[in-house]
C-alpha cells in the first residue's frame, strides 16, 4: 500500500522555522517534537532565509513562476481532454453507414 505525502500548512512551517531560528530549540529537537524529518525542516529554514515573504506560499500566495506553471499545466490538461473528445467524435462521424 502506497503512503500518501503529508501536507503541512504554511503556518506550521513558519512556526517550526521560527522555533529553530529563535535559538531556544535545536533543529533536531523541533523536528522530533513536531514529528518531522530534520531534512524537511532544514529545507524550510533555507527557503525562509532566502526569501521570508515567499518562503511558505501555501495555496493562497504562490510565487509568480509557480503560479504560471500551474496555469499552464491546467491548460495542457484541458487541451488534451478536448483533443481526446474530438478524436472520438471524428471516429464516430467518419464511420460509413451500412
Amino acid at each position: 500500500m502506497a503512503t500518501r505525502r503529508r501536507r503541512f500548512t504554511a503556518e506550521l512551517e513558519r512556526e517550526a522555522v521560527q522555533m529553530v531560528l529563535s535559538g531556544q530549540h535545536g533543529l533536531a529537537e523541533v523536528a522530533r517534537d513536531l514529528d518531522l524529518r530534520p531534512d524537511m525542516l532544514r529545507r524550510w529554514r533555507h527557503r525562509f532565509l532566502e526569501d521570508p515573504q515567499q518562503a511558505f506560499p501555501g495555496n493562497g500566495r504562490m510565487k509568480p513562476d509557480d503560479e504560471e506553471l500551474r496555469q499552464l499545466r491546467r491548460e495542457v490538461r484541458r487541451l488534451r481532454e478536448e483533443r481526446a473528445i474530438l478524436k472520438k467524435a471524428l471516429a464516430i462521424f467518419s464511420e460509413i453507414p451500412r
